[in-house]
This record gives C-alpha cells, structure tokens and sequence, in this order.
C-alpha cells in the first residue's frame, strides 16, 4: 500500500520588471534563496515562493495569493512604507466577519498579495 505525501507547494509569481520586484520582495521581508535562469526562490519562516522574469497581464492581474502570518497590524506597518517606496496600492487594515484581520497589497507588476492573521 502506497501512501501519499505533500511536501510543499509554491506558486510562480510573474514579474514585469525582475530587478525591481526582487526588490520589492526583499523590502517586504522575503529572504531571497536564489536566483538562477530567471527564476528566483523568495522564502519568509515557513513559506515561499517562486518568482520569474515573466510577465503576462491577464496572469499578473488575476493572481491573488493569501500570506497568513501571526501579526497582521505589523505587517501593515512595514507595507505601508513598501508601498510608498514602489508606488503600489495597499489597503486598509480591516476586521473581517469570519474572524480574520487582514488588508491587501498589490506587487509592482499587478499581482494581488491579502495578508491577514486568524483572531
């Protein structure tokens, strides 16, 4: 009998501009692993990502990832400069009805980041 194991699961975030969302990942708080063929591995504690020197606008516009972390406002704290330093939109901290604190924040090429806490 076989039994099956996940391991981990990553999404590939496209980037319009690599160089600079490179650096809005690291301004962020993502620890970048490596860099290699256009591809580079971003983590922060136990998740991670995969970013690539591609871009598609209907993939960027469309993509929406959830990062739950463990403190929401602090997190909103540090976008808020990000977001002034690139230019991006960041929304407001809110208060969910199914029990989540969280806000939104778009990456420079358009990609839609909801960071958010479990009350």
């Amino acid at each position: 009998m076989t039994t099956l194991h996940s391991i981990e699961i990553k999404a590939f975030v496209p980037a319009r501009d690599y160089a600079l969302s490179q650096r809005f990942y690291a301004d962020l708080g993502f620890e970048q692993k490596s860099d290699s063929h256009g591809v580079s591995y971003f983590v922060h504690g136990q998740c991670s990502f995969l970013l690539q020197d591609f871009y598609h606008p209907q993939l960027a516009e469309n993509l929406m990832l959830h990062l739950l972390v463990s403190d929401a406002a602090a997190w909103h704290l540090l976008a808020q400069g990000v977001a002034q330093r690139y230019a991006v939109q960041l929304g407001p901290l809110t208060e969910q009805a199914w029990g989540m604190l969280d806000f939104c924040l778009y990456d420079p090429c358009g990609v839609l980041w909801c960071i958010g806490q479990n009350r």
